[in-house]
């Protein structure tokens, strides 16, 4: 069944008010997969703080072509069954979520995607940026370097300070 005008006009809205507040956008061909495992990679998307849109994909031209950073941006991999993931907050989660959910379903595929300065970007950099940790992993990645040298300096005095106590102790007696 053919979509209204008003319908479209009502998507292309919506699509272009995700996609300017996106950090990133990952597409993926979803070809094979049933129902019950697109609903299983929304809830997992959900959980992440990740969009997961099925449109045509002359419609996500248009959305983005009203998007200034976007206007000239190379969408000729939009082609066939896509599906999409935005997040408006982490960089790296739609790659992830789609990255993770792609190894236990062979039927989806990463196919590109697009940073928020308007950069396309190839399926082997969608991988790689699959590959890096979260925001929030670097975040405790940066706080436990911060942390480690008062770690290993009360480490080290709490050490010395029982020996000197003990050395002490059998002094005294």
């Amino acid at each position: 069944m053919a979509i209204s005008k008003d319908k479209k006009n009502t998507l292309v809205a919506d699509l272009t008010e995700l996609l300017s507040g996106a950090k990133s956008t990952v597409y993926a061909k979803y070809q094979g997969l049933t129902v019950a495992e697109l609903q299983e990679l929304r809830k997992a998307a959900r959980e992440a703080n990740v969009k997961i849109k099925v449109v045509k994909n002359r419609l996500v031209r248009v959305a983005m072509g009203q998007i200034a950073v976007y206007k000239d941006t190379d969408t000729t991999g939009l082609t066939g069954q896509l599906l999409y993931a935005i997040s408006n907050d982490d960089e790296v989660a739609p790659a992830k979520v789609l990255a993770e959910f792609a190894k236990k379903h062979d039927a989806l595929s990463l196919a590109g995607g697009f940073g928020d300065t308007g950069n396309s970007l190839s399926e082997d950099e969608v991988k790689a940026l699959a590959a890096m940790p979260s925001k929030n992993e670097l975040i405790a990645q940066v706080v436990a370097q911060l942390l480690s040298p008062v770690t290993d300096s009360i480490s080290g005095l709490s050490g010395g300070l029982s020996g000197i106590i003990s050395g002490l102790e059998a002094h005294a007696a």
